[in-house]
This record gives structure tokens, C-alpha cells and sequence, in this order.
């Protein structure tokens, strides 16, 4: 990659010149041609673009999904739009308290695959080793831990940012992230400060399955049968609460599901480890594709500078935040859209060709690829190596020898 810069020459001698009649001697001045080429490592090179990168700084919002303009736009539509109609009557769903039909399998398929990946992980955590750093969040699959320099815990500049590595767990290869529970996710759409400590917690992924059709016996919830109706931007639902109402509800909502919440656990036994590997990856792709097709149409919030998520129309109002910026908010988040990554932390590691080989080099660390922890734990275990993620994981790159690294261009 090549890039234009214009310069001025100015020859030694007339240094003094400068000094004395700066504006004279700039006159004179030419334009010199220089080529420059960027490291590898580069942000503006397109064959590292899909290598994921840390923040640059803590301070350093996250990303919009989608852009601020189109944002924008779309909140003055819907304000001109509650203008013309004061109150109306909601039509879409989930927006009206109602469930999307095509969506409440798609819930349950979601959930069953979280349980698979839980269950097979478990089984294969005690045949591929985790290792995970015990000064900060770095997580490594195989026998050796890396060498590659690149810890930020305390004290790490007295370790030239090595790792010091410990046996790690199932957490540590896929992190679920927690928020609130909505009993009435149109309702009550918000929980304040002072009930964070009367609310459940449970995963977020979990969450929006409960709220696009899945019934959990501990975490209940509110079904609607009728449409709730918008007065300026404020639900208001006429619809009378009653013991054999809520009962007439439930039974609708499981016979709209027609499936079974129950997971049969038992797929994953009598399964050698590459048929266990295969069906742990299968059921990732499942959970995140599935995922995605409920955000589409329910909402979830993230906050711009934590890893803070909150299932529902809008982001709670708990004061937990100690972000950057945390002050001038007086704790409050500062919530955004949310990506499916922020319901499912996949924890990128380093992708490790030879199992037999040394350990990662930190000299070297610019041809090697990254991977979810969980598809460089199945890849290892004998999965195939999935399309999605050949060119993350480097796989067309062969990295030289230590000795043969100043040879190389």
C-alpha cells in the first residue's frame, strides 16, 4: 500500500536563513514525491481487516451499528409521526406487547443450541487445555501458552507485557453476559436503581429467547393477547389483569410455541470427540444465526463504554457503571444498539496451526490469525475448519522460522 505525501526541501545552510525571514525562504521552496509503505499491522490494510483489534483506549466509544445520521433521521420521523397521531393503536409486533409467530421457534432452537455448546464444552475442556492469563482476560487453547507480549494487567510493564499463564475454565472460552429480567417488557420496560437488588439476573441471550416465546417456570412473564395502544409516546394497556386470564395466556403462548423447552442432553453422550466437536460448532452457528433474526425485531442495548447489556425496549436506569466518562453520568450507562457479540462474548484467541509445534512467537505475531475460542477449541478437537473463518484464522499464511524471520519482506 503506497501513499502520497507533498514536503518541502529546505538545504542546511539556509537554516539560519529560516530563522531570520522564514516567510522569504518558503518561497522558494519545491514539493518532493515520497512513497511510503504502511506496516502490516496497519488498520487501513484489507488483509487484516477482519483480524479483530482491541480498543485503542479506554476512554473510546463503541461503534455504532447503525450510523448517528440514520438515527437521527428516524427519531424525527417518529416524533412527526406521534404528532399527527397523538394515540393510536400499536399494529406491530413486538412493539404492542404481542409475540412475532415466526420467531418463537427460532427462541427455542437458540436456547437448546446454548444448552448443546454448555454440554459439549464441558466435555471438552478436559481434553483440550485452556489456559488463561492471571493478570488480565487473555485466554489461550493448547498445551503451552503463548509468547506473544500483549498482557495490559497490573504490573505488566515490569513483565514486558508477558503472560503468566493458569488452568482456565468454560467461562473463560465463552462469557454470557447477565442483565435484568422484564416480567412486562412493554409495561415496564425499565427497572430503576432501587430495584437492581429485588430483580433477577440471568443471561442476556436467555432473555431475549424468554421474550420472543420461551417459557421458563423460574423467570415468568407477561403474554399478551390484545395490542396495547400508544397515547404521546406512552403505552397504556386497557386490557384487564386476571388469575384466568394470566392462565388462558400461558396456554396460548405454549400452544403457539409447539415445542418443548426441556433439552435432551443425552445427544452429546457415546460421541467421540471429533463427533462432539463437530456438534458444539454446529450449535454455535446455530445460537448466533438465531440470534441475530431476534434482534432484528427485538431490541437490545448495550452501554457505549461497558460490557453492560439490557434486553428490551429501552436500558434500565441501575447506576452501576465505572466506565470512562462514569462521573459526568452520575453512573447512568450510556446505552446503544447492541450487536450480537455483545449478548455472546466469543473471547478471540490465538490460532495455533501445529499442536506439536513451539509455542507463538512474539517476532511472528504478525502472521498468525485469531478465532473464537470456541471454533479454535472444536478445530482442535478435530472439527473441520469452518468457511466463516479461514481468513481470520491466517490458515493461507505459513509463518517462518525464528532465524529466518530477517530474510523475509
Amino acid at each position: 500500500m503506497h501513499q502520497t505525501f507533498l514536503s518541502s526541501t529546505i538545504a542546511i545552510g539556509s537554516l539560519k536563513k529560516l530563522q531570520l525571514s522564514p516567510t522569504r525562504i518558503l518561497v522558494f521552496s519545491r514539493t518532493l514525491t515520497v512513497e511510503t509503505i504502511l506496516a502490516p499491522d496497519g488498520d487501513q490494510d484489507p488483509l487484516y481487516a477482519d483480524i479483530p483489534k482491541p480498543a485503542k483506549s479506554k476512554s473510546e466509544r463503541k461503534p455504532y451499528p447503525t450510523p448517528m445520521k440514520i438515527l437521527v433521521q428516524r427519531a424525527k420521523q417518529e416524533r412527526e409521526a406521534r404528532k399527527l397521531q397523538p394515540c393510536k393503536l400499536l399494529e406491530e409486533s413486538p412493539e404492542n406487547g404481542l409475540l412475532v409467530p415466526e420467531l418463537v421457534g427460532v427462541a427455542h432452537q437458540v436456547y437448546r443450541a446454548r444448552e448443546l455448546i454448555l454440554s459439549g464444552l464441558s466435555k471438552l475442556v478436559n481434553v483440550i487445555p485452556v489456559l488463561r492469563c492471571s493478570h488480565c482476560f487473555e485466554v489461550h487453547i493448547g498445551q503451552v501458552g503463548h509468547e506473544i507480549r500483549t498482557c495490559t494487567g497490573p504490573k505488566s510493564g515490569l513483565r514486558n507485557a508477558t503472560h503468566v499463564w493458569r488452568k482456565g475454565r468454560i467461562h473463560d472460552v465463552i462469557y454470557f453476559p447477565k442483565c435484568f429480567h422484564l416480567y412486562d417488557r412493554v409495561g415496564k420496560p425499565r427497572i430503576i436503581h432501587n430495584e437492581s437488588r429485588k430483580v433477577k439476573q440471568l443471561p442476556a441471550i436467555v432473555e431475549l429467547c424468554i421474550q420472543a416465546g420461551l417459557n421458563l417456570e423460574n423467570h415468568p412473564t407477561k403474554r399478551r393477547t390484545r395490542p396495547v395502544y400508544s397515547i404521546e409516546g406512552r403505552i397504556v394497556d386497557f386490557e384487564i389483569e386476571t388469575d384466568t386470564k394470566i392462565e388462558t395466556r400461558n396456554l396460548v403462548a405454549s400452544e403457539v410455541t409447539g415445542t418443548d423447552c426441556s433439552i435432551d442432553l443425552s445427544l452429546t453422550k457415546g460421541l467421540t470427540l471429533r463427533e462432539l466437536s463437530i456438534l458444539t460448532i454446529d450449535s454455535w452457528f446455530e445460537m448466533i444465526s438465531g440470534a441475530k433474526k431476534i434482534m432484528e425485531r427485538y431490541k437490545v442495548h448495550t452501554c457505549g463504554y461497558c460490557p453492560e447489556v439490557q434486553v428490551g425496549p429501552k436500558g434500565h436506569k441501575v447506576r452501576n457503571c465505572r466506565a470512562s466518562k462514569h462521573q459526568s453520568r452520575n453512573g447512568m450507562h450510556a446505552w446503544q444498539e447492541a450487536t450480537v457479540f455483545d449478548l455472546v462474548g466469543p473471547n478471540y484467541v490465538w490460532h495455533v496451526a501445529d499442536l506439536s509445534g513451539p509455542p507463538l512467537s512474539n517476532d511472528l505475531k504478525r502472521y498468525y490469525g485469531k478465532a473464537p475460542a470456541v471454533v479454535e477449541m472444536c478445530v482442535q478437537a478435530g472439527a473441520p475448519v469452518p468457511s466463516e473463518y479461514r481468513s481470520m484464522m491466517r490458515l493461507d499464511v505459513v509463518p517462518p522460522c525464528r532465524d529466518e524471520l530477517d530474510l523475509v519482506t
